[in-house]
């Protein structure tokens, strides 16, 4: 990425690359409740966030990348003036001094063009040593890389078993795509444009948030399967929805009290995604600003964060524990393994009763009936190809039995080598996914539809099976 090293300096001279902070080397459901807290959600993991197939290539949405061929280059540094930071506190400005040091803490809201003035004016104004943004690495190099579509590895995403979380986390996007283009504003062009104002001024640039992969897997593990199925159906409702909202509504997010009344209702929605979120993203940042080199620091965080960071700015604290990836549960293994056992052990039990065969025979079709109907449904409801309807129809009776395999790998996988997507393919996700006949009409997103949907297929076959199986030993054993 032309012009930008992740390294540590307080300054840039004249003709030197601007220096980007990453952090201290200490330890560092339908819709949700209304269009407020949805925003809530989207706003949290600005801009278009995704679980990445590498850390190296996060997926972030285009329309915040910089003119075709520009990078990061410095500016010769501005000298400071005697009406420096002559900036009044505001709903969206809020201004923290202790000692020596002051912090600009800038509230903005990802698809507001008043937002985007605002952080011009500030940081002009301040002229600060250093500009914080509401980004981590991975997502700044996504930003700033232009091609990053083009090394999308569409089959690793399928064999990782990330389809879910990458259209998941696509669908998010395409809310706040679809917010910004009524708007007249892209997605994160505040922090787009906090980026090019720290170098117009010579100011260093600090990414302060959290690793995105570490949030989204926290805020994963953190809620069980009714909230999941509760968050999944709010950002599907964010997908089809079609909310008519105004300049002013999005303008009216940044005031303090509406916030306030927000955030309550995002916490008493979802509590536990809210606290991986947000919470701990708003300890984070603190501990990062004040890690932040300099005396004058300006802050451009979106405003759902900012009470948070305020209300904890004296306590920062080691982010390390922040950013561990939460550990598998001590019963999930067990699970895994309980399908292909549990089978086992009815089947023995089947031929016990029967030693004729008869209740063995009648538990297998238990067992390949609901998978092979399943799969064959779930395949055709994703609009999958022939040859991915055999193959799931096949692989769904088995795939249940190893936890290291999935009916979905199979499957995308098929239906990749059917549609083969190209490269422009992946590079119109980020409009295709605005509607539910653009994710099937794009190749990409209909080969991750395909893996999802069997997916989803063979787990429901589980449960039909279960019962079916049930009743079979309760007539057996009568």
């Amino acid at each position: 990425m032309t012009g930008v090293r992740s390294q540590r300096r307080s300054h840039n001279g004249p003709g030197e690359s601007l220096a980007v902070r990453t952090g201290p080397v200490y330890p560092t459901a339908s819709r949700i409740v209304g269009f407020s807290t949805a925003h809530a959600l989207h706003a949290v993991s600005n801009p278009d966030s995704t679980l990445p197939t590498d850390p190296g290539t996060a997926i972030i949405d285009p329309v915040i990348a910089p003119p075709s061929g520009q990078g990061v280059r410095p500016a010769p540094r501005l000298e400071k003036d005697d009406g420096q930071g002559d900036i009044d506190e505001s709903d969206t400005v809020s201004i923290v001094q202790r000692g020596e040091r002051t912090w600009w803490i800038v509230g903005t809201a990802h698809v507001s063009q008043e937002s985007v003035e605002e952080v011009r004016r500030v940081i002009q104004k301040v002229r600060p040593d250093t500009v914080a943004v509401e980004l981590c690495e991975p997502r700044f190099e996504s930003m700033m890389d232009e091609d990053r579509w083009k090394k999308l590895d569409l089959y690793q995403v399928i064999r990782q078993g990330r389809t879910l979380f990458l259209l998941m986390s696509l669908a998010l996007g395409a809310y706040q795509r679809r917010l910004g283009a009524k708007l007249g504003v892209k997605p994160g062009a505040e922090l787009l444009e906090a980026v090019q104002v720290a170098r117009e001024t010579g100011a260093e640039l600090a990414l302060i948030d959290r690793n995105i992969n570490a949030t989204l897997k926290r805020a994963w593990a953190s809620v069980g399967f009714w909230k999941k199925s509760m968050l999944l159906a709010g950002i599907t409702d964010s997908l089809l929805g079609q909310e008519d909202v105004s300049a002013e509504q999005i303008e009216d997010l940044k005031n303090k009290a509406k916030l306030t009344d927000v955030m309550s209702q995002f916490a008493e929605a979802l509590p536990e995604v809210k606290g991986a979120l947000i919470d701990e993203r708003d300890r984070f940042m603190v501990s990062r600003l004040h890690d932040a080199p300099g005396r004058r620091i300006v802050a451009v965080v979106g405003a759902g964060h900012v009470p948070g960071m305020l209300a904890g700015f004296d306590l920062p604290e080691p982010t390390a524990a922040l950013e561990e990836l939460p550990a598998p549960a001590w019963w999930s293994p067990i699970l895994k393994w309980s399908v292909p056992v549990l089978l086992l052990a009815s089947l023995v039990w089947g031929w016990q009763l029967d030693p004729a065969g008869g209740t063995v025979e009648e538990l297998l079709w238990a067992w390949i009936a609901p998978h092979i109907i399943g799969g064959v449904v779930s395949a055709l409801l994703a609009g999958a190809t022939l040859p991915s309807v055999v193959v799931s129809a096949i692989v769904s009776p088995f795939t249940p039995l190893n936890p290291l395999l999935a009916a979905g790998m199979f499957t995308g996988i098929t239906e990749a080598w059917m549609r083969k997507p190209k490269v422009e393919d992946a590079e119109r996700i980020p409009d295709d996914v605005q509607s539910i006949g653009g994710v099937y009409r794009n190749p990409v997103t209909r080969v991750m539809l395909v893996a999802i949907m069997t997916n989803f297929g063979a787990v429901l076959a589980n449960f039909i099976s279960a019962s079916w199986i049930l009743s079979v030993f309760g007539r057996a054993a009568g």
